[in-house]
């Protein structure tokens, strides 16, 4: 379950990363058999959105936005992907998984990442607040 980020928590926000390659990386590192929902979700996040800053802390990828903060944080399990909307929990359909602030879903094949719903998710993420 994604934990809602309190204020004043010593928990900070990663430093953003010169570019991509810290996800590419990170991406071929994780279980092969979610390596391609991985990069389809990787590449739908790229596609929707301009002028991402990309960062790795704890074993997880975050994608940003200079002006909204971190907006999407992936984490790959054994057999599953959790994509985290880290201020979905505004979305007008908010992701099913989670409460507070943020919320997210479960992915285990490329068919689960790419659809109309996720699309949407991911464009709404850079509409809405992130973490900062």
């Amino acid at each position: 379950m994604a934990k809602m980020i309190k204020q004043g928590s010593s928990r900070k926000p990663p430093e953003p990363s010169d570019g991509h390659g810290e996800i590419d990386d990170w991406m071929r590192r994780v279980m092969p058999d979610l390596n391609p929902v991985v990069r389809r979700i990787d590449e739908m996040i790229r596609e929707a959105h301009q002028g991402l800053q990309y960062a790795l802390k704890w074993k997880k990828a975050y994608y940003g936005l200079p002006e909204r903060g971190w907006i999407i944080e992936l984490v790959a399990y054994d057999v599953s992907v959790n994509v985290v909307f880290l201020g979905g929990g505004a979305f007008d359909s908010p992701p099913p998984m989670g409460e507070g602030v943020s919320r997210y879903v479960k992915v285990r094949s490329v068919e689960e990442a790419d659809t109309q719903e996720m699309r949407s998710w991911i464009a709404e993420a850079g509409r809405h607040p992130g973490w900062r």
